[in-house]
């Protein structure tokens, strides 16, 4: 039997210095068989070949931004902050969520209360980090109910917290996000939700999880400092 002290820890950023290095190498390979597929399609007569050509570099398309996903995933985080009221903000997060998970998204309890408040945040960045939340909630271990979001602006801070009804959830919320690969699948890495807690670190924020198993709900905060600069 192995001891387990003789396993080999790997630091993350080493393993982000191959992820990017071997994706940056897949994807030149898979550029050049792009190129070739293109050139097949262009001296190709009979309508057939055309066709399977064309499946061809679709089934490549998939393979190249599945690499680039993972890459992005593990890339660091580097932001264009911008002044950007709150309430465009949980508007734009609403549009977005209704657009990428329409059933799901349409049983959620909204209650936003944000004044005229100002965040001062990069929209292209954190938006699909706060949308990963939703997106993690709507995948794993949901329960029958319906999740409730609130949206606040006091003392200087402004607070998100997503409610979602979990049953028998075990899972500890300490490390919620920090530990990447925690659970794999197909099309699915574990990277998620390290990657928005990336981004929302990057924003000077909090990202803080809860689960109450007197209520059966896990409660997820996202906290922002309000910005001194009104729009």
């Amino acid at each position: 039997m192995s001891d387990p002290s003789d396993e080999i820890q790997v630091p993350f950023t080493k393993v982000v210095e191959f992820v990017r290095q071997f994706g940056h190498d897949l994807r030149n390979h898979l550029n050049a068989a792009d190129l070739q597929s293109t050139y097949l399609a262009e001296i190709a007569t009979d309508p057939e070949l055309k066709a399977e050509t064309k499946r061809l570099r679709e089934m490549l398309a998939v393979v190249t931004a599945s690499v680039q996903g993972v890459t992005a995933a593990v890339s660091p985080v580097k932001l264009t902050l911008m002044p950007y009221r709150a309430d465009e903000l949980m508007e734009d997060l609403r549009s977005k969520l209704a657009g990428d998970f329409p059933q799901e998204s349409a049983s959620i309890s909204w209650d936003v209360a944000v004044g005229e408040a100002t965040l001062e945040v990069d929209p292209q960045m954190l938006l699909p980090a706060l949308v990963e939340l939703f997106a993690n909630a709507f995948q794993h271990e949901r329960a029958p109910g319906s999740m409730s979001v609130e949206a606040r602006a006091a003392d200087r801070q402004f607070t998100l917290t997503l409610r979602e009804p979990k049953q028998q959830f075990d899972r500890p919320t300490e490390q919620w996000g920090r530990e990447p690969f925690g659970t794999i699948g197909r099309g699915h890495y574990g990277l998620g939700l390290h990657r928005a807690r990336s981004i929302i670190a990057a924003h000077v924020c909090q990202l803080n999880a809860r689960y109450d198993s007197s209520a059966a709900s896990l409660s997820t905060s996202v906290i922002l400092p309000l910005s001194n600069n009104p729009v």
